[in-house]
């Protein structure tokens, strides 16, 4: 169940992050309502998936989900430059997240 939580609380890492950037510094009612949001249910699944994972695991996993959905979800819909070698660094990165669960 941790490892299903923490996953979930990666995923919302993305959706305040994103949101975050789509607030422009907070002028912006529903994306900062988003990203207030997204960030109080990250963090607590975050909090309750640590009771079990080790931190060190577990934010590096929650970092590495929350970065790769956010740099994907800008490439795919903000313009950012999607080369290959930066999409390889990003399978990389995924690559690392389960090689963690796997060790864990």
């Amino acid at each position: 169940m941790a490892w299903l939580v923490l996953v979930v609380s990666g995923v919302l890492e993305a959706v305040w992050a994103t949101a975050l950037g789509k607030s422009e510094g907070f002028t912006r009612p529903l994306p900062s309502i988003v990203f207030g949001l997204g960030l109080v249910l990250s963090m607590a699944g975050l909090a309750f998936a640590l009771r079990t994972v080790p931190v060190g695991t577990g934010y590096a996993v929650w970092v590495g989900i929350g970065a790769v959905l956010t740099a994907t979800y800008a490439m795919l819909f903000d313009g950012e430059s999607a080369g290959p070698v930066k999409l390889l660094l990003l399978v990389g990165i995924v690559g690392c997240v389960a090689g963690l669960k796997l060790t864990h």
